[in-house]
């Protein structure tokens, strides 16, 4: 269980600093609705070390450079899905109380992983490429219905993955920390050590976990190479998957293609190869996109929790990252 804040409840901060893109918006839909809060804001590569000083509650996606500590901050809310930007790689003060929001990510990404699917399957690059070049081209093209697919993570965002999947006639393997987790879309759910073993049969491999000690580096060259021509997709985080083994898995023939919207370094490099690899579809970091009333409700639902002596719903269990 998470460990209670070190401040007393009920906590009622007013002072509230805002490091998003979206920082007019949010700021502005958070007053409309509290205007007993004081609301400042800007891109977190812009908050000050004075903006921070003078916070009670932080809201973004990732820590702002000018104080890693969060000066006076005492309260975390995230607002992106995944909150490996403030634990990793040093934590964050066990003092302050970190939470995350309710929004619900998976439908948008389930819709990001079914068009590179579909893509792939119906053999979009190709068919653009032989347009361009005004070249008719004709294909076998197989239907994605009665293809297999392992999706990595059955949280939220997995079981979105797995319904759309489910609903094009996919056959859906699920895995999770504990191999318990239950949901009609999967057929079989395993635990992450039976990964090495489910690989080698599966089409499509869609990741969906967050960057955890426990997840970092999970898919390495080692389990790459144990699969036989899927095209992997990963909309969770670049720090799950050894990114520099993708070219010699894609020579191999390991994987017959990527898609990838999350990477070890973002943006990714100018230099990396996967900019010019045909195998591979880059978007970035988009699959899952925060929006100005997901964010707002989300933050105000848990400061209602914590004006009433509530630790809140969303609050993160820092031991297993979410």
């Amino acid at each position: 269980m998470t460990a209670a804040p070190a401040f007393p409840l009920p906590f009622a901060p007013r002072r509230i600093v805002l490091g998003s893109n979206l920082h007019a918006a949010l700021a502005a839909w958070i007053r409309d609705r509290r205007p007993d809060l004081e609301v400042r804001g800007a891109k977190y590569t812009d908050i000050s070390a004075g903006d921070l000083a003078w916070a009670e509650v932080y809201l973004g996606f990732k820590r702002p450079p000018a104080d890693p500590t969060l000066g006076s901050v005492r309260w975390v809310h995230s607002t992106g899905a995944g909150v490996d930007g403030f634990l990793l790689p040093d934590g964050l003060d066990p003092r302050l109380l970190l939470t995350r929001p309710p929004e619900s990510f998976g439908p948008m990404i389930a819709e990001w992983a079914v068009a590179r699917i579909l893509a792939f399957q119906q053999q979009l690059t190709e068919l653009a490429a032989a347009q361009r070049e005004g070249r008719w081209a004709p294909r076998d093209i197989a239907r994605v219905a009665g293809t297999r697919a392992l999706v990595v993570g059955t949280g939220d965002i997995g079981r979105a993955v797995a319904t759309a999947l489910h609903a094009l006639g996919c056959v859906v393997t699920g895995v999770s920390r504990t191999g318990t987790s239950v949901h009609p879309a999967f057929a079989t759910v395993h635990p992450v050590s039976a990964l090495p073993t489910l690989v080698g049969d599966a089409d499509w491999i869609v990741l969906a976990v967050p960057d955890t000690p426990a997840s970092r580096g999970l898919f390495s060259r080692d389990l790459l190479s144990r699969c036989r021509g899927a095209v992997l997709l990963n909309a969770g985080r670049g720090m799950v998957l050894e990114e520099a083994a993708l070219p010699a898995a894609l020579d191999a023939g390991w994987l017959r293609g990527a898609a990838l919207d999350v990477f070890a370094t973002e943006p990714l490099p100018g230099d990396s190869p996967l900019w010019s690899d045909p195998r591979v579809m880059i978007s970035p970091h988009i699959s899952g996109i925060t929006t100005v009333e997901g964010a707002g409700s989300g933050f105000l639902e848990c400061l209602a929790e914590l004006e009433a002596g509530r630790l809140p719903r969303w609050t993160v269990d820092r031991e297993r990252g979410y």
